[in-house]
C-alpha cells in the first residue's frame, strides 16, 4: 500500500451512551470501508461480549476513514473510539496522547454530564483543540440551544482552573463551529436544527469537512530520525502480540532495524528489535504495509513483550518519549483463589494461586489504570482501579475465562497528607423525577453527601449534582434504584482528595447465615419465609459461612436451611405451602460486591456467584465481634 501524508487524528468522547459508538458506525458506512456484501453489525467498534451486554465501551479502539476531498486530495482520519464511563478514564487518557484534536459529543437532552467535564479538562490540559457535537438531536426532550450554552460555559469554567495553554485551547474550541447531529439517522450540520428533529442534509460531509479543516495536521517530520511512541496493545494468533505506535517522527518501514526503548524495574533499557511486521488500518481491519510515515498510528509486531508506553526509535540516535501518565485509582478489592469448600467442583476451573496471578499480572499488560499490590498472603493480592465497576468488570472476564476467585468488598484507596488521612470523592450528578427529590437527598445525607447544585428544567425532572465520599457511593446504586423505582440516573466522576468524612453507615440490614453444610431443602425455606428475602433455591449448595438472603435487621443471623420434614405415616400435601414461597433474590457479580459487609467476599465461579463470610467458621466470627466490641468499649 502507497502512503497518504494527510492524516488528521481525532478521539471521540463523551459520556455514557451519548452515541460516540454510534457515530463511529456512521461514519464508517458512509467513508466505504465495508463491502457491498459485507454484513452490517451495530456498533461495530464494541467487539468485546462485555461490551455489547453491557451497552458501554471499556476498551479504547481506533478505525480509519479514508475521505477523498472534490479537489482530488485523500485524507486518512484515524478516529479513537473512547469509553464514556468514568471507571475506564485511563483508556480516555491514553487515547488523548494519539491524537492532535477531540470531537466532544454531548446528548441534546442530557447535556453535559460528569465524564464529560474529565474528559473535556484532560483535552485541554493536553492544549487538544476540542469541536463541540450536539448528539440526537431527534430526540423528543431535545434543548439543543441550551445543551450548546451550558457546554460552552463547561468550556470557560475548566479553562479558569487550567494553565495559559488550556485556556488558549478553550477560547479556540469556541471558535470553531458546532455541529448538530443524529449518529442513528448518520446526518451531520453546522445549522441548529428545531428541537426533536434531524438536522438537515442527508449524511455526515459536514463533519468530514469540519475535521479536515479545524483539526491541525500530526506536527511530525517525516525526514527526522525515528520517534513512535506505544499507545495500546492487540494480539493476532499468526503475529503474537501487536504494538499499536503512533509515529511522531521519521519513517518506520517493515523490516527496519529499530531503538526499543523500554522500562524493566524502573529503569530505561535500550534494545534491538526488529519490525516484522508493518499493519496500517482500513476502516475496523489491518492490512499490510512496507512503510508509514509521521503522523499515522499503525500497528507492529516483532516484540512479544513490547509494552504500553514504550518508544520505538531510530537504532543509531535513540530518543525517548515521555511515558504515558493516568490518575491514580481510587477503589480496591482484595482478589485471591476460591477457598470455599464448594470450590473445584467442576473439572477444567482455573484454581491456584499461580493462575489468578499470571492472569492479574497479564491484565496489567494492557489496562493502564489498574495497579495490583502485594498484600503478604500467597494467595490473595490487592487490586486497585478507578471504581467498582472496572474491578467487576476485571473479575467478570476472569470468570468467563474459566477461573474461581474470592473478591472481597471494594474499599477507598487512602493517602496520608500531614499525617491526616484524605479519601476520595467523587462529583456525583443525579437526574430523577420530582416526586423522588426528599428521598435522594435523604440517602446520599446518610452517605456524606454535600448538595452543591439543584436545577430544574421545568420537565417534571430535578437535576442535583452533589460532592460524596467514594465510600458512600459504594452499593448506593442498589438502594438509589429502589427508592427512585428505577427511574433515576446517577452518574459519578473523581473530584479530589480531601479529608476523612467519618463512619459511614451504607448498609442498615444484616445477612441470613448458613450454620452446616447440605442441600437447602424447601421445607427448611418454608418455614424461614418470614426471617427475611434469600437468594438460595431450594436444592441448591450451601455451607456454614455462606450467605443465603438478606435479614431486615441489622445484625447478622444463622440459620439452617438444610432442614428436613420429619417423616410420619400421615398423608399431607404440600402444594399449597410451596405456592407461597417467595422467588429467591438473583445476586450478579456486581450485585453481590455491592452487598458485601466488610467480613464478607463473594466467591465467584464461572456457573455461580455467592456471597460468604470471609471466616466461615460461626464461633469464630463470634469471637472476633466480642474482641471489636470491647474495643470500642476501651476507646
Amino acid at each position: 500500500m502507497s502512503a497518504v501524508t494527510n492524516f488528521r487524528n481525532v478521539a471521540i468522547v463523551a459520556h455514557v451512551d451519548h452515541g460516540k459508538t454510534t457515530l463511529v458506525d456512521a461514519m464508517l458506512r458512509q467513508s466505504g470501508v465495508f463491502g457491498e456484501r459485507a454484513e452490517l453489525v451495530d456498533r461495530v467498534m464494541d467487539s468485546g461480549d462485555l461490551e455489547r451486554e453491557k451497552g458501554i465501551t471499556i476498551l479504547a479502539k481506533n478505525t480509519a476513514v479514508h475521505r477523498r476531498q472534490p479537489d482530488g486530495s485523500e485524507y486518512v482520519i484515524n478516529v479513537i473510539d473512547t469509553p464514556g464511563h468514568a471507571d475506564f478514564g485511563g483508556e480516555v487518557e491514553r487515547a488523548l496522547s494519539m491524537v492532535d484534536g477531540v470531537v466532544l459529543l454531548v446528548d441534546a437532552s442530557e447535556g453535559p454530564l460528569p465524564q464529560t467535564r474529565f474528559v473535556l479538562r484532560k483535552a485541554l490540559a493536553a492544549s487538544l483543540p476540542v469541536i463541540l457535537v450536539v448528539n440526537k438531536t431527534d430526540r423528543p426532550d431535545a434543548r439543543i440551544s441550551e445543551i450548546v450554552s451550558e457546554s460552552q460555559d463547561l468550556l470557560l469554567d475548566l479553562a479558569s482552573d487550567l494553565d495559559d495553554e488550556a485556556a488558549e485551547a478553550a477560547e479556540l474550541a469556541l471558535d470553531l463551529p458546532v455541529l448538530f447531529a443524529s449518529g442513528r439517522a448518520g446526518v451531520a450540520s453546522t445549522d441548529m436544527p428545531e428541537n426533536g428533529t434531524v438536522p438537515a442534509g442527508d449524511n455526515l460531509d459536514p463533519l468530514f469537512d469540519v475535521l479536515i479543516n479545524n483539526v491541525p495536521a500530526p506536527k511530525g517530520d517525516q525526514d527526522a530520525p525515528l520517534q513512535a511512541h506505544v499507545t495500546n496493545l492487540d494480539a493476532s494468533p499468526f503475529l503474537g502480540r501487536l504494538g499499536l505506535v503512533r509515529i511522531h517522527n521519521g519513517t518506520l518501514r517493515k523490516g527496519q532495524q529499530v531503538a526499543w526503548m523500554r522500562e524493566v524495574d524502573g529503569e530505561q533499557v535500550v534494545e534491538r528489535a526488529k519490525i516484522t511486521e508493518l499493519l496500517v488500518t482500513l476502516g475496523v481491519d489491518r492490512a499490510p504495509a512496507e512503510e508509514a510515515v509521521a503522523g499515522d498510528i499503525v500497528a507492529v509486531a516483532g516484540m512479544s513483550e513490547i509494552m504500553i508506553g514504550d518508544t520505538l526509535a531510530d537504532a543509531e540516535n535513540p530518543v525517548a518519549l515521555p511515558r504515558i501518565t493516568v490518575d491514580e485509582p481510587a477503589i480496591s478489592a482484595i482478589v485471591g483463589t476460591n477457598t470455599s469448600p464448594l470450590a473445584g467442583r467442576v473439572k477444567g476451573h482455573k484454581l491456584t494461586a499461580r493462575m489468578v496471578k499470571d492472569r492479574l499480572d497479564s491484565e496489567l499488560i494492557g489496562n493502564v489504570s489498574l495497579r495490583v499490590q502485594d498484600i503478604g498472603r500467597p494467595d490473595a493480592w490487592e487490586v486497585q482501579g478507578r471504581g467498582e465497576l472496572a474491578l467487576a468488570i476485571l473479575v467478570e472476564q476472569m470468570r468467563r475465562e474459566g477461573f474461581e476467585l474470592t473478591v472481597g468488598k471494594p474499599q477507598v484507596v487512602t493517602r496520608k497528607v500531614d499525617g491526616k488521612t484524605y479519601e476520595p470523592f467523587e462529583h456525583l450528578t443525579i437526574d430523577v423525577p420530582e416526586e423522588y427529590l426528599g428521598a435522594v437527598t435523604q440517602l446520599l445525607a446518610a452517605r456524606k453527601g454535600r448538595m452543591d447544585q439543584m436545577n430544574n428544567h421545568g420537565s417534571g425532572w430535578v437535576r442535583m449534582e452533589f460532592v460524596v465520599p467514594s465510600r458512600g457511593l459504594i452499593g448506593f446504586r442498589t438502594d438509589f434504584m429502589t427508592e427512585t423505582r428505577g427511574t433515576g440516573i446517577a452518574n459519578a466522576v473523581f473530584h479530589e482528595y480531601a479529608p476523612w468524612a467519618g463512619e459511614i453507615r451504607a448498609r442498615h440490614t444484616g445477612s441470613l447465615v448458613s450454620d452446616r453444610a447440605g442441600s437447602v431443602t424447601p421445607f427448611a425455606m418454608i418455614q424461614l419465609a418470614d426471617r427475611g428475602t434469600f437468594f438460595v433455591d431450594p436444592g441448591d449448595d450451601t455451607y456454614e459461612g455462606h450467605v443465603v438472603g438478606i435479614n431486615p435487621r441489622l445484625e447478622d443471623l444463622d440459620i439452617n436451611v438444610t432442614r428436613e420434614k420429619k417423616l410420619t405415616n400421615m398423608r399431607q400435601s404440600s402444594a399449597d405451602v410451596m405456592e407461597t414461597l417467595a422467588k429467591p433474590m438473583q445476586l450478579d457479580l456486581e450485585g453481590a460486591m455491592e452487598f458485601c459487609a466488610a467480613d464478607e467476599c463473594v466467591e465467584v465461579t464461572p456457573e455461580v456467584c455467592r456471597v460468604r463470610k470471609v471466616n466461615l467458621d460461626a464461633s469464630t466470627r463470634a469471637r472476633e465481634r466480642s474482641r471489636a466490641k470491647a474495643r470500642d468499649a476501651n476507646a
